[in-house]
């Protein structure tokens, strides 16, 4: 029998400005991967989305003493969930 959905899992994608989540994994791979990971981005780090471009890419983000700037393309294989 298959695992039904969790609803508190999303991606990086659909968090909105000012929400703060934690990072559950990484569904990327390669260079991708380890250059996300090699910013900051990993398992059970605390991120806040800071904000939007006007045309909704890229996105900023920041966790701990650090923004980042990320494609929404690698945001999407970032897999979030609340703290909530």
């Amino acid at each position: 029998m298959p695992k039904s959905p969790d609803r508190s899992t999303r991606t990086l994608n659909d968090i909105r400005p000012g929400h703060r989540t934690r990072i559950r994994r990484h569904l990327g791979r390669g260079a991708v991967r380890q250059r996300l990971m090699d910013l900051g981005l990993m398992p059970d780090v605390e991120i806040v989305l800071v904000r939007s471009a006007p045309l909704g890419d890229p996105i900023e983000i920041k966790l701990e003493a650090a923004n980042v700037t990320l494609r929404r393309r690698e945001a999407a294989t970032i897999e979030v969930f609340d703290d909530e």
